[in-house]
């Protein structure tokens, strides 16, 4: 059993977990080491029990350990092998918590009701060919007439992960250079590996990926470039328009990028206040346009519609026939009748209004706490912190879980932690106060 009394500097709860959470990052304690009792622990330290308790508690709320009663507490082992790896930095624990903020996940409370479109489905699963058309017209005309952009061909995926492993498999081969903002969704990472990429990251601002840097990367030749417009995950930010068509002067003006196709994600779209904008709008030859509504209908719905050249489109959906064929046609009548319906639209639009006004309260709730950070867009923010380590076990031992920033990062960088505002209902002076102290732990 590793020591662990000498390498705490301060004997409270957060200083003892601090200690414990830099030992395991270091390899000094390896997953599957049991840990001192409370009491054996407590008696090193001369503290009481009740201090170490809370500090296993802060340890066990993070995921850095677990309990097993009588036979004492444990470094917990690597979670869920089925995971791609920075997935499993993403996933936290299911250990309940006072205030999860690290899910990335929309309030449930604020997506619209389903029974008026289950009501519309049809009574049978049934199909006439298995080579119809892969969306229903009805939803592509909707799509059509929402889209931010003239688009030439659109059809429908099971999600937005789905269109960009699909999208990836067609333009992205093994070696080649892709392009991808700093920071990132990490599943955008991961995906990259599968298919043997390099990553170019290429940082932002509030306005989006820097045009400066875009040309940068663009000289080592890449064969896509992936942005989200609107609620970047996980900064929040939103693509301007005039920053849109600079990114796209950037890119048509480059004699490397020529080929090179732009895959946007727009993951929050619905819910997001920003402008609906794409580099589509200027290079529609070049873009593949995905636009989700898990975030503003309901992930479970794994539905996303995608449009762009009639030529990579119609590849993806002739890949997809050899797969799943298509999306079940029962879930595109129902997200017809989501876009379509009076209550279910006035909904997403509350939903919209409400992560707006989470974002602006909890913004103004930092600043008098000593932090100035914008509302973001959308419903996650993307806090600075002193140590990224030690903030997340600070808000762990106040009963609040964020997710770690280094996932997000596609190089080393400073610390950061992810914290979706969109779950903080209430009490907004309180989280304030609990993110701004970790913030600075």
């Amino acid at each position: 059993m590793k020591a662990i009394a000498p390498a705490v500097e301060d004997p409270t709860p957060h200083g003892i977990a601090a200690a414990v959470a830099r030992l395991i990052t270091s390899g000094d304690l390896a997953p599957g080491d049991r840990l001192p009792t409370v009491r054996e622990l407590a008696s090193d330290l001369s503290v009481s029990p009740a201090t170490v308790s809370h500090a296993w508690q802060a340890l066990s709320g993070v995921g850095l350990i677990v309990s097993r009663g009588r036979s004492g507490s444990f470094v917990r082992a690597a979670p869920r092998k089925w995971l791609p790896p920075r997935y499993q930095g993403l996933a936290g624990q299911l250990e309940a918590t006072r205030l999860d903020l690290s899910t990335g996940t929309p309030d449930p409370e604020l997506l619209p009701g389903l029974g008026s479109a289950f009501s519309k489905a049809s009574m049978r699963a049934s199909t006439a060919s298995y080579l119809e058309q892969p969306v229903i017209p009805e939803l592509e005309q909707v799509l059509r007439d929402t889209w931010p952009y003239p688009v030439q061909t659109i059809t429908v995926v099971d999600g937005a992960l789905d269109a960009l492993s699909r999208a990836m498999e067609l333009v992205v081969r093994f070696g080649d250079r892709v392009v991808v903002e700093d920071p990132g969704f990490p599943p955008i990472f991961d995906l990259l590996e599968h298919f043997g990429a390099v990553r170019v990251p290429v940082g932002g601002d509030a306005e989006g990926m820097r045009p400066d840097l875009l040309a940068e990367a663009l000289t080592l030749r890449p064969a896509a470039i992936v942005l989200q417009p609107r609620a970047q995950n996980p900064t929040g930010r939103s693509l301007t328009r005039e920053r849109a068509g600079q990114l796209a002067d950037v890119i048509h003006r480059s004699r490397h990028a020529s080929d090179a196709v732009v895959l946007e994600d727009d993951h929050s779209g619905a819910i997001a206040t920003a402008d609906d904008v794409s580099l589509g709008s200027w290079l529609p030859g070049q873009v593949l346009h995905i636009r989700s509504f898990s975030k503003s209908h309901g992930p479970d719905l794994r539905i996303a519609g995608v449009g762009g050249p009639t030529e990579l489109v119609e590849r993806l959906v002739a890949r997809r026939i050899l797969g799943p064929g298509w999306t079940s046609r029962m879930l595109q009548t129902m997200l017809h009748d989501l876009l379509t319906d009076r209550v279910s639209v006035q909904e997403v639009a509350h939903a919209r209004d409400t992560y707006h006004s989470r974002q602006l309260r909890l913004s103004e709730a930092l600043l008098a706490h000593g932090v100035a950070l914008p509302a973001g867009d959308g419903i996650n923010t993307w806090l600075p912190v002193a140590d990224e380590r030690a903030a997340i076990v600070h808000l762990a031992a106040a009963g609040i879980r964020a997710a770690a920033g280094t996932p997000f990062q596609a190089g080393a960088g400073p610390g950061f932690v992810r914290v979706t505002v969109g779950l903080v209902r209430d009490d907004f002076d309180s989280v304030a106060e609990n993110l701004a102290s970790a913030a600075r732990a």
